[in-house]
């Protein structure tokens, strides 16, 4: 086995600094009684301007007059350590979280994504358009793989009998033991994990009872990780709140592309698709805004996904003042991706049929894409159903369907939906007749003579006549 591992040590910064369009003013993350708050974290602004992790917030205000100190949530913490395990999914069936880390099993990830390093890339960029500052590590057992991400970003055991070897020169206390047990060890002079490993296991259990040996034991693989895995849930939901609050909708692309980026890393996550979803607006008093996004079939991709989402929300009319947006997701379908032809000459970034329809329905409306179907009912007008469809012809009273098919005229590009009478001068007929001859079994009868036929302006009409006559003429539809 081949566990990789995530650590995270800028989480909870990185979960609000993402929010943010690039701000470059000083932020901060502050923790603690009302009365003695500590910085947590800073971000790069404020660390230029001698702000520090653990400073109290008195004495960094004393050092720098304007910052903006936001409080530690811990539950949204716990949010997006639980959305990075979801897109890690994407990469093992088995992952699992720890303290700002998540460790996945990748050995036999390899065969899909590639050797190690390649994989490693992968993640490094997911991870980096996703906003979140991390360091990786890869070693045969997870916690393994945690000790060394501490350590040196980007080390890697691969082979599990160099395991023990490579843990020996991490220091102990940045080898994954508890900080009481390390201060310990340390003060024993033992200074390295290896010297650690060295020493007599029953002198250790006598010291330090039965913990430090399970720990070495979980370190060099020799025990189970105890570890509970994680599983994606069913749905999504993100949230980004705005202060002050947004009055213009053109305003709310940024987080909104954020938002969808969230999503497409999710449904690649857990291998799913989004047929539809929402985006809320939410207002003041609890007010709010729900704008439903709905697509033809399941999509997952980012870009697709957001312009399709900007059109429906550059479509409202909405002018309360936005304080906060929501994406809700409840419904995951499968997702299947659109297959290409082997010797298909399209450029690789074309669009696929899907995307083209759904970037159409997005600019000019629901109601202006049609959809062609197949239909029973012969009668041209009946097979609209108000929407453009495919009709054929069942069969001709009197003949056989064999010799219907051969004297079917082509039929016209734009089809109107009820026939007008044909205006100026006679046309010239260049094929026909077909007959149709057919309805009479619900009252609305039908018995026409169609031709293909050519107006004094040069248009290619599709034109009809009673059976056995020649005029008055209806239109029914134009050639291209």
């Amino acid at each position: 086995m081949l566990w990789a591992c995530i650590s995270l040590p800028h989480l909870a910064l990185d979960g609000v600094l993402r929010q943010r369009a690039g701000t470059q003013a000083p932020l901060v993350l502050m923790d603690g009684p009302q009365r003695a708050r500590a910085l947590m974290d800073v971000n790069e602004p404020a660390s230029r301007a001698g702000l520090r992790a653990g400073q109290p917030l008195t004495a960094a205000r004393a050092l720098l007059a304007h910052f903006e100190a936001v409080p530690f949530d811990a539950g949204e913490v716990e949010h997006w350590h639980r959305f990075l395990a979801a897109v890690a999914y994407r990469y093992s069936s088995e992952v699992a979280l720890l303290p700002n880390a998540i460790v996945l099993e990748v050995g036999h990830s390899r065969t899909l994504f590639g050797p190690w390093p390649e994989l490693a890339q992968r993640l490094r960029e997911d991870l980096a358009q996703l906003g979140f500052r991390h360091r990786l590590a890869a070693a045969p057992a997870p916690h393994a793989a945690r000790a060394l991400a501490e350590h040196a970003d980007g080390s890697a055991i691969l082979d599990a009998k160099d395991l023990r070897a490579g843990l020996s020169h991490l220091p102990v206390m940045r080898s994954g033991l508890p900080d009481a047990m390390a201060t310990t060890l340390m003060e024993m002079g033992l200074r390295t994990l290896g010297q650690v490993l060295a020493a007599p296991r029953e002198g250790l259990r006598r010291r330090f009872g039965n913990e430090l040996p399970q720990v070495l034991d979980r370190l060099t693989g020799a025990a189970p990780d105890g570890l509970a895995r994680y599983r994606p849930p069913d749905h999504f939901a993100q949230r980004i709140e705005f202060e002050p609050e947004i009055e213009n909708l053109s305003a709310l692309l940024f987080p909104l592309r954020r938002l969808i980026g969230d999503l497409a890393a999710y449904l690649s996550g857990r291998d799913g698709g989004v047929q539809r979803f929402t985006i809320e607006l939410e207002h003041r008093a609890n007010d709010s805004t729900r704008v439903q996004v709905g697509l033809l079939e399941p999509l997952r991709d980012a870009e697709a996904l957001f312009e399709f989402s900007r059109g429906r929300l550059e479509a409202q009319r909405s002018g309360a003042p936005v304080r906060a947006l929501r994406v809700l997701a409840d419904e995951l379908p499968p997702f299947v991706p659109s297959g290409r032809d082997l010797f298909d000459r399209r450029p690789a970034h074309a669009l696929s049929m899907t995307q083209l329809r759904e970037r159409l329905r997005a600019r000019l409306g629901d109601r202006a894409l049609y959809q062609l179907h197949d239909t029973l009912d012969p009668r041209p007008e009946r097979a609209q159903d108000n929407r453009i469809s495919a009709f054929r012809l069942e069969g001709k009273a009197g003949r056989d369907d064999e010799a219907a098919l051969d004297e079917i005229l082509p039929r016209p590009t734009w089809l109107l939906e009820r026939p007008i009478p044909l205006r100026g001068a006679a046309p010239e007929l260049i094929a026909g007749p077909e007959r149709l001859e057919t309805g009479w079994w619900d009252g609305a009868p039908v018995r026409r003579d169609y031709y293909v036929a050519q107006t004094s302006q040069g248009q290619r009409a599709w034109i009809f006549c009673a059976a056995g006559q020649r005029g008055p003429w209806m239109l029914h539809g134009w050639f291209a």
